[in-house]
């Protein structure tokens, strides 16, 4: 089963959603706002993803922006804080058993599930 790391309030995450409904994909949604990330389960997901923390940081983001921007932030100091600010974190990320993408493009997506 396809898991979705989701923010209920991203476009892009609900038309991933509605993509995967219209076209009968079994996902489960895992709100990431609501329930944030551990820094274990965001491990998981990073070493699924195949790519560094820097790869799913939004780096656009006002909390970012305001906070973070320009500062040398280690891995591990990362991690707590987009454990504390979900929001930072780029979505949709879709789960597929041991490989993960992030949920953009839409085309990307379609392949992703088929294979």
């Amino acid at each position: 089963m396809i898991k979705v790391l989701h923010n209920g309030s991203c476009s892009k995450s609900n038309a991933i959603l509605e993509y995967l409904d219209e076209n009968g994909v079994q996902f489960e949604i895992i709100n990431i706002m609501e329930d944030p990330l551990s820094v274990l389960e965001l491990k998981t997901v990073l070493k699924k993803l195949n790519q560094p923390i820097s790869h799913i940081i939004r780096k656009e983001e006002k909390l970012y922006l305001e906070k973070f921007a320009g500062k040398n932030i280690s891995e591990e100091e990362w991690l707590k804080i987009l454990c504390e600010n979900p929001s930072l974190i780029q979505r949709p990320i879709i789960i597929k058993g041991s490989v993960a993408m992030l949920g953009r493009p839409i085309e990307n997506v379609k392949f992703f599930i088929e294979k």
